[in-house]
């Protein structure tokens, strides 16, 4: 099989792959994310596709344990951050004592940062910082996605350049 109509059998699975993929993560924007993930493995493992066996099959075990190490990495992840309800005071201590009074001074910074933002990008941003997806975002402001994430990301990079001062951590390591 060439790699051609390897990737005409992949693209034909999508919609069962969404499918699936939806049982697994129950949201749909996580959905696509998982459905491109196990079509880029696939398509980066094409070699390792024996042709004659299941290729739908193939796909979703790709998809299953793809899943399943991003839940796993999720889980380490969440149980090496503390919750609010479980800070030691040990963990206190150490806070009140980082808390200084150049917090003020750049909370202060980021919010001139925040003000030199034209609407059209201050809005998507703010609202992608508090929380919002990129396809709420859209419906709120009536504009298309591509747009929001453009919009988002030239936020970000004005904010990268007015906030340059703190792009280097105490240590010298530069933040990313």
């Amino acid at each position: 099989m060439t790699k051609n109509e390897f990737n005409l059998q992949l693209n034909n699975h999508a919609g069962s792959l969404q499918s699936f993929a939806l049982n697994f993560t129950k949201d749909v924007e996580d959905a696509n994310d998982l459905v491109q993930d196990t079509m880029l493995k696939a398509v980066t493992y094409y070699s390792k596709f024996k042709e004659g066996t299941n290729l739908k099959g193939w796909l979703f075990t790709i998809m299953k344990n793809t899943f399943i190490n991003n839940y796993r990495r999720l889980v380490k992840t969440n149980s090496l951050i503390t919750q609010s309800e479980e800070i030691s005071s040990s963990n206190l201590h150490y806070s009140a004592t980082k808390n200084t009074s150049d917090s003020k001074f750049i909370i202060g910074d980021i919010n001139k940062a925040l003000a030199t933002l034209q609407p059209e990008y201050y809005v998507p941003f703010i609202k992608y910082f508090e929380g919002y997806k990129y396809h709420e975002i859209a419906e709120i402001l009536n504009i298309p996605i591509g747009t929001v994430k453009t919009r988002i990301h030239v936020a970000r990079q004005i904010l990268k350049k007015y906030l340059k001062t703190y792009s280097k951590d105490l240590l010298g390591a530069e933040v990313v």
